[in-house]
């Protein structure tokens, strides 16, 4: 990939006690892609963006923002970068407005008065601009986040679940603006515990899993690997039949989600379990989707 804004090789992080958090991960991510980092709780993911954001010191391995090597040159990488945490954390002394001039002042900015107000009326802080981040609901904090994160214009943005916790309206105004960003050419990269944005706005994922990268492959071409339908439903009594084991692609309590891969696998599950005496709730069938891609894939290795 020749025109890389996010260049990591055979990146490793061993931190005090021997836990080894990275074990050399290597990717690129083009520019003007928008890129989904999916991994459960543990995998890696924030050691990563804290290697890339200035915040963790990796053990071993080349990373470069934009051609900027974080080790040699790490002012210019952090210049092309911004990112916006999974915490919200506000100074809450200060209000919105003198957040984003002192966020300004830390890259160098000094005249930074029109692109800060556009920032504050394209997320909705308008009203709240001179108010004290204290104040702030949890929502209007985050949106003050994401403006500290684009203050400096970086042509890569990072979210790290930026949804997370957040309404309905809030979640939809986000993807609005960072559509926006994104069609305006900036690279995006999501990570995101909500795997059904990840397919319906990333052209292409990673997937890690303790410390490393599992699969890495547009999101069309990913799902084709686990093309098959799957049955879901809740057995409120009873216990599913060993016969049915081998088809199992989930199971959460009572509810289960198993893997059709032929024509006649539906029709025979279900014949199974009314020999065994038991009755499917709530019963559905669909499509592969990129939570049962993930699924498979961390299972596979847990």
């Amino acid at each position: 990939m020749t025109n890389a804004a996010i260049h990591i090789q055979d990146l490793k992080k061993t931190y005090d006690g021997g836990y080894e958090a990275l074990k050399g991960v290597g990717f690129n991510v083009a520019e003007g892609e928008f890129f989904g980092l999916l991994g459960p709780n543990g995998a890696g993911k924030t050691t990563l963006i804290s290697i890339l954001s200035g915040l963790c010191r990796k053990t071993s391995g080349t990373v470069r923002i934009l051609g900027a090597d974080i080790d040699t040159d790490r002012r210019s990488a952090s210049m092309n970068l911004g990112v916006v945490p999974q915490e919200i954390v506000c100074d809450p002394f200060l209000t919105v407005r003198q957040t984003l001039e002192y966020q300004s002042g830390y890259y160098g900015l000094t005249d930074n008065k029109a692109w800060i107000e556009e920032l504050v009326e394209r997320l909705g802080l308008s009203d709240k601009i001179d108010a004290m981040t204290r104040g702030l609901s949890g929502g209007m904090r985050r949106r003050v986040l994401i403006a500290q994160a684009l203050v400096h214009k970086p042509p890569v943005i990072i979210l790290d679940e930026p949804t997370a916790g957040v309404d309905v309206e809030l979640r939809r105004q986000l993807w609005d603006f960072i559509g926006g960003l994104h069609r305006q050419g900036h690279t995006i990269i999501l990570t995101t515990h909500y795997l059904e944005e990840a397919q319906a706005l990333c052209s292409r994922v990673g997937v890690m899993h303790r410390g490393r990268l599992l699969a890495l492959d547009h999101t069309d071409r990913l799902l084709s690997r686990f093309e098959h339908n799957t049955m879901a439903f809740r057995l409120p009594n009873g216990v599913l039949p060993e016969a049915l084991a081998p088809y199992v692609l989930h199971q959460q309590g009572h509810q289960y989600t198993l893997r059709l891969t032929e024509t006649g696998d539906l029709e025979t599950l279900l014949t199974v379990l009314r020999t065994s005496g038991l009755t499917p709730e709530n019963l559905t069938v669909k499509r592969a989707s990129l939570e049962d891609a993930f699924v498979q894939l961390v299972g596979d290795k847990a």
